[in-house]
């Protein structure tokens, strides 16, 4: 049984070997683990999952690929194939006797960005995770301040994991290639968070609201929030612009805007 990559389901199928042994490689999967993989394609990394000994998940949205998966791994009792959308999925769910799970997925590029929001939700349950992205996306997410990448999604991600891009992979590697390069990176949950951060939701408030207007300085788009002066106080030039703070600024920040609201 053969597939035809869908575009609205933003499917690329990996099938060059070097990329699947490095990825695995990475990975380096045990018997007493418990492994999820999103959207498996046609079963590229599947099989070498499996014969590492441990349980897995798949979790996959294209309804004749969970048929084609059925069939192909029909004999693994220790394989269980979910037909669901990933972005609406509660992994934690799939952890049992308090086993972390480890995510895996070659991403749609589509979904990529919300989809990392989602599981940012479920660390708690969560022991490392490998994807396939969009190198852009990539540069995005272990960029450092200064640099033109560093953003929202840079500050989310590293409040959550530790991030670590592992090597670029070509588009020739894919089936249809893509239109651009991708790249493999690691994100393992911190055991406690990098900054003390009094409420989560101010604090992505406080971040979305600084890159809104992100060639103005941090004085203009936080100006119902906070003010110049309040900012100042808190040892952070208001004359800076939001991608020049880290994310120990952007705590204090998001702490102050904390305490004023509930005053």
């Amino acid at each position: 049984m053969t597939h035809r990559a869908r575009k609205r389901f933003g499917q690329n199928f990996l099938h060059d070997g070097s990329v699947v042994d490095n990825i695995l490689a990475a990975i380096d999967a045990r018997p007493d683990q418990h492994l999820v993989e999103i959207g498996p394609g046609q079963g590229a990394l599947t099989t070498a999952l499996l014969n590492s000994g441990a349980a897995l998940d798949i979790v996959e949205l294209d309804r004749d690929l969970v048929t084609l998966l059925q069939r192909k791994f029909q004999h693994f009792d220790r394989l269980h194939i979910h037909s669901a959308d990933a972005l609406q999925f509660d992994f934690c769910s799939l952890a049992r006797d308090r086993l972390q799970l480890r995510i895996i997925g070659n991403l749609p590029y589509n979904i990529s960005t919300p989809l990392l929001f989602h599981l940012l939700e479920n660390t708690a349950c969560i022991a490392d995770m490998h994807f396939m992205l969009q190198k852009e996306l990539v540069d995005r997410i272990c960029a450092a301040p200064g640099s033109k990448q560093y953003g929202r999604l840079s500050l989310m991600v590293q409040y959550h994991c530790i991030a670590e891009q592992l090597f670029e992979v070509p588009p020739e590697s894919f089936t249809p290639p893509p239109k651009v390069m991708s790249a493999v990176i690691r994100l393992t949950p911190h055991p406690k968070p990098p900054v003390a951060i009094d409420d989560l939701e101010d604090f992505r408030h406080i971040v979305t609201q600084a890159f809104s207007q992100r060639r103005k300085t941090l004085r203009n788009p936080l100006k119902k929030l906070l003010s110049a002066e309040e900012i100042a106080g808190l040892g952070i030039d208001p004359g800076l612009r939001a991608e020049a703070l880290t994310l120990q600024e952007f705590a204090r920040l998001s702490n102050w805007w904390t305490k004023k609201r509930q005053a």
